[in-house]
């Protein structure tokens, strides 16, 4: 079965560098008053979410839109080609909508929730699924950190039962260069965990990546080294390095 979560919330590059697991907002470019749009628009070798390959190993061309008020409220639509067979086909589609800003200096919040849908009509399933998310980001002078959880209830399109995905991702800027590391640990609980994906009676696994990136005004350019646990299926589940190169506007 394909599933996935935003894009954010893969874990490609560009994914963890917006916060994985759960969909983020766009760097802003522009502010023209107490709304602010923003788009980004990607290339990546291979659509990894939470360490799951959602485009059979292949590259994968993924895009979105964010709308922002100063409030902290946003909204926002996310896309990308995936390898989904007559379930879920070649498109994943994402709406999202919620809340994000400081609590202090140092601490900030961001909750919201998430539509994933998939417009085919092949074997007429219910495919799409909600869930909603929240993460906490800490500022750590040179780096930062996030954790966060993601929770889908209990759907028909999830069989009936539900997920939970709990996550951390770290990141750090190297002093006197453009290039950022990062790294991610993740946690499924649940119909979505990778081994019960990938055949395994397993439902619960741990997903995992180390990357690095370099950026040059709107392009990000980076590269990352993606695992999880449970049977290794070529294209699916098995470990990969995947690179990505990002546009923000």
């Amino acid at each position: 079965m394909l599933t996935s979560f935003r894009g954010r919330l893969a874990v490609s590059l560009a994914a963890l560098a917006c916060g994985i697991s759960s969909p983020a907002l766009a760097q802003d470019e522009e502010e023209s008053g107490p709304i602010t749009v923003s788009a980004n628009a990607a290339l990546t070798t291979d659509y990894r979410f939470r360490g799951v390959s959602l485009s059979g190993g292949d590259p994968a061309i993924q895009g979105g839109v964010d709308v922002a008020h100063e409030s902290g409220f946003y909204v926002g639509v996310w896309a990308s080609s995936i390898d989904g067979g007559d379930a879920y086909g070649e498109m994943e589609f994402d709406i999202y909508g919620g809340w994000s800003g400081q609590l202090t200096d140092a601490v900030s919040l961001d909750v919201g929730l998430l539509y994933y849908a998939y417009p085919t009509e092949e074997l007429g399933l219910d495919t799409d699924y909600w869930e909603p998310y929240a993460s906490v980001g800490f500022n750590l002078g040179p780096a930062e950190a996030t954790v966060g959880v993601a929770y889908a209830f209990e759907q028909d399109s999830l069989g009936g039962d539900d997920n939970l995905y709990v996550y951390t991702d770290l990141s750090a800027g190297l002093p006197g260069t453009p290039v950022t590391v990062t790294g991610h640990l993740g946690y499924t609980d649940g119909a979505l965990a990778p081994p019960l994906l990938a055949g395994d009676a397993d439902d619960s696994g741990m997903d995992w990546s180390i990357g690095a990136s370099v950026t040059a005004g709107i392009l990000e350019v980076g590269v990352s080294y993606v695992g999880v646990e449970g049977p290794s299926i070529d294209g699916f589940t098995d470990d990969a390095l995947v690179g990505t190169i990002t546009a923000s506007f």
